[in-house]
């Protein structure tokens, strides 16, 4: 197995990437989908999160109201880092389960990981690679893509890692400032070098 490390400030394209290095048969863990499935309605997560934030953050279907955390914690430091708290330690054990099952395998598998600078994530991989893109380019994404308000995602980007902290960490930056067919052509590279790392 060969573990390849992927994050990217939010709205740089990480997913995108994970998709392009998926159709090239690597095996992705997203950590997104974990969290999402750990706060599932009835998981102790859920509930740990509703007692932290109040019922203001569930939706009238039971799920939580991802838009109305970001809200909260984004402006409330404190909060944000009990919240990770809550979260970080249970994805972990996940992702840790999923790893340990393909260890033995000739798999690549990427563990896509928006927050891998900033929770120190870097250890056990094989190889690290930030998606970063100019932050006018992940403001205006963000808008199309989620709707959000670009002070909204300044707040976000400005509680994340900096471009500077993920490019010490990085063995292989892509930059999606361009098009597609850019963006596929380092996807190839990146390919090409991971390849022949997992022979």
């Amino acid at each position: 197995m060969l573990l390849v490390g992927l994050t990217g400030g939010i709205g740089a394209g990480k997913s995108t990437v994970a998709a392009l290095l998926a159709e090239r048969g690597a095996i992705v863990i997203d950590a997104d989908s974990i969290v999402r499935d750990l706060q599932r309605p009835g998981t102790e997560v859920h509930r740990r999160i509703v007692e932290l934030l109040g019922r203001s953050v569930v939706r009238p279907n039971g799920d939580l109201d991802r838009g109305a955390i970001a809200e909260i914690v984004f402006s409330d430091e404190e909060k944000r880092a009990a919240l990770n708290a809550i979260i970080h330690p249970d994805v972990m054990l996940v992702i840790a389960d999923r790893i340990e099952q393909l260890k033995d395998t000739d798999t690549v598998v990427v563990l896509d990981v928006p927050l891998l600078v900033e929770v120190g994530g870097g250890e056990g991989l094989d190889l690290i690679v930030v998606v970063e893109a100019e932050e006018h380019l992940r403001v205006s994404r963000l808008a199309r893509d989620r709707g959000m308000r670009p002070e909204d995602a300044r707040a976000r980007m400005s509680a994340q890692a900096t471009a500077e902290e993920r490019a010490a960490l990085a063995d292989v930056v892509i930059r999606n400032d361009d098009d597609e067919a850019d963006l596929r052509k380092q996807v190839d590279t990146l390919w090409e070098r991971v390849e022949g790392a997992s022979r």
